[in-house]
């Protein structure tokens, strides 16, 4: 990974993954204030929840087709031609039945509406992206073995379960702003081609099954994540994004995590830099973005870091200077002295 390429991380997730405690709408609130909401409706002798209000039919219309269909391919055999782009946004769709007959179609957007049902979209076998953003899914029922599908969206929408979801050749996966608890019900033995997935914003409280050996980079922050397991499954993920989540302890990182580069796991609740050590087992690390814990105000913060993990090239946003470099390894050469000194006096 690139010196620029870190600073784009960055910037980026400084614009996409504010704090929980902020007004950002594109982030599912904390779920222990809807909690908190159920019990005081329990108190005060609330009536059930009424049933979700039902959608008013809107189907997919020929101008609707008309103005979204584009791209005219040679089709399969080379004796034809068919549309194979289809976009259609911001419309309050909840049928999208007739796109089954466009069996052509690669690329495919329905952002913006109001779906529920997606099982259409599994006669689009030839499909290669799907985005389904701020829609109204609370599955992924219905996708079907889309066999060529790489890219999927389905951002923003209220999924709580991924049972169902076998994609073979699915390369990216984006589930931002769902209400997921945990990724349990994935079946990882039939996404074997997923190396970006994107989980920021959901209600995740730890990172259990997520066995996905093949996966590069893993997008985890504004979560309520306290603990980690399963990373020893993750053994070629080069970033890891643990941004605004609640963990206090450094537990459950691996040795078989030989390819991690980034760590970010800023805002969580990191006390003591004795955890630091935790790190010593992920020989790629190069980058670790630390700050806003509350270990980042102890005294001698970054040097304490650099003794624990020498072969670190970036704290925060500041690379480490060769005096720092120097000063830490004559730092930890004195503690092994003296240590070595006090076992020999005993």
């Amino acid at each position: 990974m690139s010196d620029a390429e870190d600073e784009v991380l960055e910037e980026e997730e400084q614009e996409t993954e504010e704090p929980q405690s902020g007004a950002n709408p594109d982030v599912t609130l904390d779920p222990d204030d809807n909690e908190e909401e159920e019990k005081d409706k329990e108190e005060e002798g609330a009536e059930e929840p009424e049933p979700e209000e039902e959608l008013p039919h809107v189907p997919i219309t020929e101008e609707m087709l008309k103005e979204g269909l584009s791209l005219l391919c040679k089709t399969g055999n080379g004796l034809a031609h068919a549309f194979v782009k289809l976009e259609i946004k911001e419309k309050e769709l909840t049928d999208i039945s007739p796109v089954q007959s466009f069996i052509h179609l690669r690329y495919v957007d329905f952002s913006q509406n109001a779906l529920r049902d997606i099982s259409p979209v599994a006669a689009l076998t030839h499909l290669l992206s799907l985005r389904l953003d701020q829609n109204q899914l609370l599955n992924v029922a219905g996708l079907g073995e889309l066999p060529y599908l790489q890219i999927a969206s389905l951002a923003q929408n209220r999924i709580q379960t991924l049972q169902g979801l076998a994609l073979p050749r699915l390369e990216s996966l984006n589930l931002i702003g769902n209400e997921l608890r945990t990724v349990d019900s994935l079946d990882c033995s039939k996404l074997c081609s997923l190396h970006t997935l994107e989980l920021r914003g959901n209600q995740l409280q730890s990172t259990a099954g997520l066995n996905l050996p093949n996966l590069r980079e893993l997008y985890l922050a504004q979560n309520n994540i306290k603990s980690l397991e399963g990373l020893e499954y993750l053994v070629h993920l080069t970033s890891l994004h643990l941004r605004d989540n609640q963990l206090e302890i450094l537990d459950g990182f691996s040795e078989k995590m030989q390819a991690l580069q980034y760590l970010n796991i800023r805002g969580n609740l990191v006390s003591n830099l004795l955890e630091i050590p935790k790190l010593q087992c992920l020989p790629m690390l190069r980058a670790l973005v630390l700050r806003e814990n509350p270990c980042d105000e102890e005294e001698g913060y970054r040097m304490e870091v650099l003794i624990a993990l020498p072969n670190l090239q970036r704290l925060d946003k500041e690379f480490f200077e060769e005096e720092e470099r120097m000063e830490a390894a004559e730092t930890l050469k004195t503690r092994l002295e003296e240590k070595m000194e006090e076992s020999m006096t005993e």
